[in-house]
């Protein structure tokens, strides 16, 4: 009998489950990288891209939804026209600016084309 209880017990470990528990916490990570971190990374690059190429007289819009023109750009500093007929313009960190409007329209010419 207890040559019985021995071969039962034998029988019952098929590993080490530290071993599984940390191939499961890769496996995890390797997805989580996957669908988060790595589409993360590539908007942030998109957006770093499109604040380098930022250029004077291209039509913005900030995080703050202030529409304007660029007036110039100088390092981190942006100035944006926001109103023609009072002359109103905003002095800017180069990071408040969410889209530039003028590649948009440009991006929609080449595909009417």
């Amino acid at each position: 009998m207890m040559v019985a209880l021995l071969q039962a017990e034998g029988q019952g470990q098929e590993g080490n489950p530290l071993l599984s528990l940390i191939f499961m916490m890769v496996v995890l990570f390797g997805i989580m990288w996957l669908v988060m971190l790595r589409p993360q990374r590539k908007r942030e690059r998109q957006r770093q891209e499109m604040l380098e190429r930022l250029r004077k007289n291209d039509k913005v819009v900030t995080v703050g939804g202030i529409y304007g023109t660029v007036r110039w750009v100088k390092g981190d500093e942006v100035m944006l026209l926001v109103d023609e007929s009072t002359n109103a313009k905003l002095h800017m960190s180069r990071s408040a600016v969410s889209r530039i409007l003028s590649e948009e329209k440009e991006e929609e010419g080449e595909l009417s084309a």
